[in-house]
């Protein structure tokens, strides 16, 4: 080796970092055994910022420019070093880069379902997706909870924790949004607001800054679907307790004709089939004595729970309602037309 080569080796006269663009967050510079020459120069560009560390001690921030390096520019390191105005020797420090440029479309989502308290259900467990954009704003703050002395450290290494504060957070935000479970599909955005305000803090913790929170999705576990799906089934009967009965007599007869059928072979399907469609004739049946009997048979109790006039709507969606039964079998031509013709006439 020359000496030339020797005096190259071991004094650096440019520092700099060209992002290779792979998510990485900061970037230790290759120091090996070389010095920085005194009066060198450090370019830090757009979107990055410069940390320089003494002894494992933080003792320059610089932010994007080109900047000499002497007692003027490094007066930390100056202080730390116990330099002398007029001494201009190499140094050696270790140099950290990181990146402040947003890291964006970074995903969160419940692994498992989160309970949330609900004001209409009282507690449910959801499940929510989204999106997230961060950025490092405090590098010395970063450098010394996260990144440390690696050489290297990306948004990858970085996913895991993140991840965890979103979520950890996500029931403060249902609870500081006010939001009913049942209107958040349509209140995405306030939502990820509030997600965003109780999580910004935690990032802040770390040298990070929470820029955007977006909220893709949020369902309900599929056993609790299915009890919000029967309400919902109940809120569009609504007051219309014959429809209803009528609704539920459909929705029961196969699974009954199924359960009957079970016993084996052709007989004991048309057994669990006859069965059902008896048991339906005979609920419909009971039905239609109740509402055709005259005002003064009808109990107390009954009638004190009376509907009130039923809305066109309610008759057409009634009618239809009946055809399926009809078509089912649990209803005779006849009865279909009797129970027609008197709701129609309530049009």
């Amino acid at each position: 080796m020359g000496l030339m080569d020797f005096i190259k080796k071991q004094f650096i006269d440019i520092l700099e970092w060209t992002e290779s663009g792979d998510g990485v967050l900061a970037w230790r510079y290759p120091m090996a055994d070389n010095e920085i020459q005194y009066g060198g120069s450090l370019t830090v560009r757009e979107s990055q910022m410069a940390v320089f560390v003494n002894e494992g001690q933080v003792a320059d921030v610089f932010g994007p420019g080109m900047h000499k390096l002497t007692t003027q520019t490094l007066p930390v390191l100056t202080y730390l070093k116990n330099w002398d105005k007029l001494f201009e020797s190499p140094f050696k420090s270790d140099v950290y880069f990181f990146s402040t440029r947003q890291q964006v479309d970074q995903r969160w989502g419940t692994a498992q379902p989160v309970t949330i308290r609900d004001k209409d259900f009282g507690a449910v467990r959801l499940r929510a997706f989204g999106n997230y954009a961060y950025r490092i704003a405090d590098p010395k703050k970063f450098h010394t909870e996260i990144s440390g002395t690696r050489d290297r450290y990306t948004a990858e290494d970085l996913d895991g924790q993140l991840r965890g504060l979103m979520l950890q957070h996500i029931s403060d935000a249902v609870a500081a949004s006010g939001i009913a479970f049942l209107d958040l599909a349509a209140n995405q955005v306030e939502f990820a607001k509030q997600l965003q305000a109780a999580t910004a803090p935690s990032f802040e913790a770390i040298g990070l800054k929470l820029e955007s929170v977006t909220l893709q999705s949020v369902s309900l576990p599929e056993e609790l679907q299915k009890i919000l799906d029967q309400k919902i089934g109940m809120g569009m009967v609504g007051q219309d307790m014959g429809a209803f009965m009528q609704y539920q007599t459909a929705q029961a007869i196969p699974k009954l004709a199924e359960g009957v059928g079970q016993g084996g072979g052709i007989a004991g399907d048309a057994m669990g089939l006859g069965a059902g469609v008896a048991l339906g004739q005979a609920l419909a049946q009971q039905l239609g004595r109740g509402l055709q009997a005259p005002p003064d048979q009808v109990s107390a109790p009954v009638a004190a729970a009376a509907a009130p006039a039923m809305s066109a709507d309610e008759v057409m969606a009634t009618i239809e309602k009946l055809a399926e039964l009809k078509a089912k079998g649990i209803l005779t031509e006849d009865e279909f037309a009797s129970k027609k013709a008197e709701l129609l006439k309530k049009l």
